[in-house]
């Protein structure tokens, strides 16, 4: 879900060595990058006598490629919720039943009981939203509102464009673009993505993640883009603003879930129902930038997010949304094959 991008390291990897994954009073974290309030770690941290460390990774790729290698020291990690049934399947997660926590009577009604994880037996909300077309007003005054800004870029674009490489997010996008439904298998669909695809990728100048920093220092007019990344640029940059594609735009949520190999247990349950406290749930909003799913949490909420078109959809826009899912594995595989296409 840069969300996501530069680090905010909070420590080193290498304190998360065996010995010290092994210790009291220590949580160790993987998560996004950029992603963390350092507000809300110290005050965990000044409750609880516990110290914190924080690993950056960039993609949900990443991070699940890292967990399934084991040893990593880390107790906590930040998966999407197309990747929660995988990491639950797999058995790199463990049940920690935060849907009974104390603080589990905040989760919002309609996050209580996702399909990815019902009865939030192993995660808890960390954060939602949405992805969308980012650009800048300055340098391309056109409509915006359309995957056409990545895939059929203006020409005014051309070479100033970025795609944010989540492979899920991407597809997601050009599916919709030609028409199709979310996760279709359907051949002549597919071969119109991948068509797309490759006759767009050489109108992009990036495919990278860093979008906060490059969007606002000018290196990308425009972007395909998580809605609390666009609100930071927008809040550095008035001109850039976050856009609703018309053919329909992804929503997702990460959580946080504990490790099946983590060393501290009981500390990393107690971070989970920390989160859930409705003003450390706005705290963590208020460094992201993204909405969270815990009722009470608007009181506590940055002046500058209660109204912010990237944050409070627009009553128009809401019903184009559509809440991603991991597709069946073996159209997952041939998502893969044009992702790896593409990369080429």
């Amino acid at each position: 879900m840069n969300w996501k991008t530069t680090a905010t390291a909070m420590g080193l990897a290498l304190l998360a060595t065996t010995g010290l994954a092994r210790a009291d009073g220590v949580l160790n974290i993987y998560n996004w990058g950029n992603y963390t309030s350092p507000d809300v770690i110290k005050k965990f941290e000044a409750k609880y006598n516990i110290k914190v460390t924080i690993t950056d990774y960039d993609s949900n790729d990443t991070a699940l490629a890292k967990v399934r290698q084991g040893g990593t020291g880390f107790d906590i990690a930040v998966p999407s919720q197309t990747y929660i049934p995988i990491w639950i399947k797999e058995g790199l997660v463990q049940e920690t039943d935060p849907g009974k926590m104390e603080n589990a009577k905040n989760i919002a009604p309609e996050w209580a009981n996702p399909d990815f994880d019902p009865g939030r037996k192993y995660s808890v909300p960390w954060a939602w939203g949405t992805i969308g077309v980012v650009v800048n007003t300055d340098a391309y005054k056109g409509p915006a509102n359309t995957w056409g800004i990545v895939f059929n870029t203006p020409d005014e674009l051309k070479g100033k464009v970025n795609v944010v490489p989540e492979m899920g997010d991407v597809m997601f996008a050009a599916i919709k673009y030609v028409g199709g439904q979310q996760c279709t298998d359907d051949k002549a669909v597919l071969k119109k993505v991948r068509d797309l695809l490759v006759a767009a990728k050489p109108n992009w100048i990036a495919m990278e993640y860093n979008t906060i920093e490059k969007m606002g220092a000018g290196d990308f007019k425009a972007t395909s883009d998580w809605n609390g990344s666009a609100l930071r640029q927008r809040l550095a940059n008035p001109a850039i603003h976050f856009n609703y594609p018309k053919e329909g735009y992804g929503l997702w949520s990460d959580n946080v879930v504990v490790l099946k190999e983590a060393k501290n247990v009981e500390n990393a349950k107690l971070f989970q129902n920390f989160i859930m406290d409705p003003e450390n749930a706005a705290g963590l909003s208020a460094f992201h930038r993204y909405a969270n799913a815990i009722s009470g949490s608007d009181k506590f909420m940055p002046a500058d997010m209660k109204d912010a078109p990237e944050v409070v959809i627009p009553a128009e826009d809401k019903p184009l949304g559509e809440l991603q899912k991991m597709c069946p594995p073996e159209t997952q595989e041939l998502y893969t094959k044009i992702w790896t296409e593409l990369q080429k």
